[in-house]
């Protein structure tokens, strides 16, 4: 650009900069408008050639608007994508430590534990968060530094949009990854949003939980009681991802208590079910209690821990597991328990011939030949005196000195 090109340039922009500093809301407004139209996109060079080298003088004036109107809400939605504009300029990470010095991140924090934030404006603070947060391992941890990780995971826990929900997550993944020093912090708050009520916030922490737990060395045994409790969720896609993440531990030290809590759950709905002294017709399939949806999901997790690993098969019946199956394949209450009961019961009577045997004296002849023959359809031939003898029975036929052998 020649030297009167550059001094028009210069001109313009600190004609820009006098009409935003004199400018109201309204005008403010009309500004931000235009510069998402003609700079989104743009590169850190491309800022600079357009502000005539002193991009920095607008960014700061709009991350002090930003902090001294957050809390009226004033275009805050509009100052924050401009904002994003800068920060996500790509070539050179100037504007995001400009950002920081001026206090930006606190002020995207105190913008999530606003009560009066809009949600579109939460996932924008989000967003920007995010940005800052996969610029490197120091502003992650400035962000952590900053109560970040406490403020996020609330925002994830109370928020009532998807897109909300998303962003939060996203950021929590991205400040777990090469930030050792809050890994562990990150990793707890984690398992303590397992108890969140949302069924979208619930299956987006199994997910980013299982990826923070594929970088640590250990377990907490915190993780076990609300990840068990996550089986009586009725949404398919939660019932996976936990289920996931219990095949993901077995690898870890909480593995025996993840199997005594597998097993006490397919016990704990034959309780409820002769407790309650449920007759034909009490409950319906699709007002199936809790309980019953978890001793399902619980047989299917224990036929996945144990297909083709001896060591946890050996565990299990140690710790009873044939009894309770039996018990849930005769829980006529909830057909998915049954199906999954007997298939799970299926693999350990054909990977243990002293199995086969008891079971088959529990069963009978006939039904368990029709167990051998399609064990996921078992259930269409139970009638209520063998349902009765399943979930009654007293097969508890193993010890830990005997020789299993598959």
């Amino acid at each position: 650009m020649s030297a009167q090109g550059e001094a028009a340039n210069i001109g313009k922009v600190l004609s820009f900069l006098r009409e935003w500093d004199r400018g109201d809301r309204a005008a403010r407004g009309r500004m931000l408008n235009t510069f998402l139209c003609q700079n989104q996109g743009k590169s850190f060079y491309e800022l600079e050639c357009e502000f005539a080298q002193v991009s920095s003088l607008f960014l700061a004036r709009l991350t002090t608007w930003m902090r001294l109107t957050y809390m009226f809400g004033t275009l805050l939605g509009l100052q924050l994508r401009a904002i994003r504009v800068f920060l996500s300029a790509s070539g050179h990470d100037q504007y995001v430590m400009e950002f920081l010095e001026d206090g930006g991140v606190l002020s995207l924090l105190d913008i999530l534990n606003h009560t009066q934030s809009k949600e579109e404006d939460k996932t924008e603070a989000l967003r920007l968060l995010l940005t800052v947060s996969n610029a490197g391992r120091n502003y992650k941890e400035i962000i952590c530094e900053s109560n970040g990780v406490k403020v996020t995971a609330e925002c994830l826990a109370k928020s009532n949009t998807e897109e909300t929900q998303e962003t939060a997550s996203a950021l929590l993944e991205s400040l777990s990854h090469g930030n050792p020093k809050y890994q562990n912090q990150i990793y707890k708050s984690l398992i303590t949003l397992m108890t969140c009520s949302s069924p979208k916030a619930q299956h987006l922490v199994l997910h980013t939980v299982r990826i923070v737990q594929s970088k640590m060395k250990t377990a907490h045994h915190s993780i076990v009681e609300p990840l068990l409790n996550m089986l009586t969720s009725i949404h398919l896609d939660i019932q996976d991802e936990a289920i996931n993440l219990i095949l993901d531990l077995k690898c870890f030290d909480v593995r025996p208590i993840i199997l005594s809590g597998l097993v006490a759950l397919l016990r704990q709905a034959r309780e409820e079910v002769k407790s309650q002294e449920i007759t034909e017709g009490d409950i319906f399939e699709d007002d199936c209690i809790p309980v019953f949806v978890q001793q399902a999901a619980a047989a299917k997790a224990i036929r996945l821990l144990a297909e083709g690993n001896q060591e946890i098969s050996r565990d299990l019946l140690s710790l009873g597991v044939i009894q309770c199956l039996l018990s849930a394949l005769g829980n006529r209450e909830h057909t998915d328990a049954q199906v999954q009961a007997s298939l799970a019961l299926e693999y350990f009577v054909r990977s243990f011939p002293v199995i086969e045997e008891h079971v088959q004296r529990v069963m009978g002849s006939t039904l368990f030949a029709a167990f051998m023959h399609k064990p996921d359809t078992l259930y269409m031939n139970l009638d209520e005196t063998q349902a009765e003898i399943l979930l009654n029975n007293k097969a508890d036929i193993l010890s830990k000195g005997c020789d299993f052998q598959f």
